[in-house]
């Protein structure tokens, strides 16, 4: 059975031994046949730097820290480990404006 990832849920992600294995939010669609298979996350940190572009978690499963929206990556679904569970709606609404504010793609 294949894995379904949905917006908001959290997922333990393989990033390499640069990025190590953290937990990230997935922020994009789902995918579908004729699209290329990544998914689109933005990785969890407890190194918080009060910056504009972090998103503080109240999700009790994950470590206090944030949503580094500075660092949204896109990866193959091999890459997911396992599912942790699903930030509230608050939280992945605050994550895609800040996304959208490092990126620049709209005017506040």
């Amino acid at each position: 059975m294949p894995r379904v990832f949905n917006r908001g849920d959290v997922w333990i992600v393989d990033l390499g031994p640069v990025a190590k294995i953290r937990p990230a939010v997935v922020v994009s669609i789902p995918f579908e046949d004729q699209d290329r298979a990544l998914i689109t996350l933005i990785p969890h940190t407890t190194s918080v730097r009060g910056s504009r572009f972090e998103v503080a978690s109240q999700a009790r499963f994950l470590k206090r820290g944030a949503f580094d929206a500075q660092n949204p990556i896109s990866i193959p679904p091999p890459h997911l480990v396992r599912r942790l569970g699903r930030i509230h709606s608050d939280e992945l609404t605050a994550g895609e404006a800040a996304m959208t504010r490092w990126l620049g793609l709209k005017q506040e």
